[in-house]
């Protein structure tokens, strides 16, 4: 299977390098659409210097379920009509959290086109509870 994998891009080096330039081209987009990933330990720091505050974005019954400590509950569907009662926020960080991190970089682009600084928790609160850090309900 590999040796037939290597064949191919040694035949075909062409369609291999316009694929990759695709395939880095499409990455960069998708990271500079969403903003700035971050990871739970930069969250902490910056939650814990008062200079972000967290946006979980996850509905009502998730967020209720177990969240993390400080956070503020806007589900997914209502933020662009509720970006309103962050204004009070603006001059924070605003860092969006999902369940997996897959919903939170369209809310981050919405966010910084508000005017907002926003970024997104890389894995979102699946990956919070995988390093055993703390949710309250």
């Amino acid at each position: 299977m590999v040796a037939h994998l290597i064949q191919f891009a040694t035949d075909h080096y062409i369609l291999v390098a316009i694929f990759v330039v695709l395939l880095v081209l499409l990455l960069l987009n998708e990271i500079r659409r969403g903003g700035q990933s971050l990871s739970n330990g930069q969250l902490t720091a910056l939650v814990n210097a008062d200079k972000g505050l967290v946006l979980d974005i996850r509905p009502s019954k998730e967020y209720a379920a177990g969240h993390i400590v400080g956070a503020i509950n806007i589900p997914q569907d209502k933020v662009v009509n509720r970006l309103s009662e962050l204004e009070k926020h603006k001059a924070k960080t605003l860092i969006v959290v999902d369940a997996m991190g897959q919903q939170s970089g369209a809310i981050c682009s919405e966010l910084l086109k508000a005017g907002y600084n926003a970024a997104k928790l890389s894995g979102g609160v699946s990956s919070w509870k995988a390093d055993n850090l703390p949710l309250v309900k």
